[in-house]
């Protein structure tokens, strides 16, 4: 299943998790704040290594960096994932 890591004061977050749902894509939502150090830690790897940036998305081990929301840009990526079609 999708996982999105968000913030929940983050505009972008949300649009993207509306957008998701919007797409009917199934997918766990993760609240940064509460995740365990080793996925923050993770999830600032995936983003430059400087610090944490949402919405971090990871699918079947592949991991998208958090990124300003651009609904064109998301598809495209999840279509490459296979979780649209």
């Amino acid at each position: 299943m999708l996982k999105v890591y968000y913030w929940d004061i983050c505009p972008h977050c949300h649009a993207a998790m509306d957008f998701l749902k919007s797409k009917h894509v199934q997918f766990e939502a993760l609240d940064i704040e509460k995740q365990p150090k080793k996925i923050v830690d993770k999830i600032t790897e995936v983003n430059g290594g400087d610090d944490w940036v949402v919405p971090t998305m990871e699918y079947k081990g592949k991991w998208r960096p958090g990124q300003v929301f651009n609904a064109k840009k998301l598809e495209s990526d999840l279509r490459a994932w296979g979780v649209l079609k």
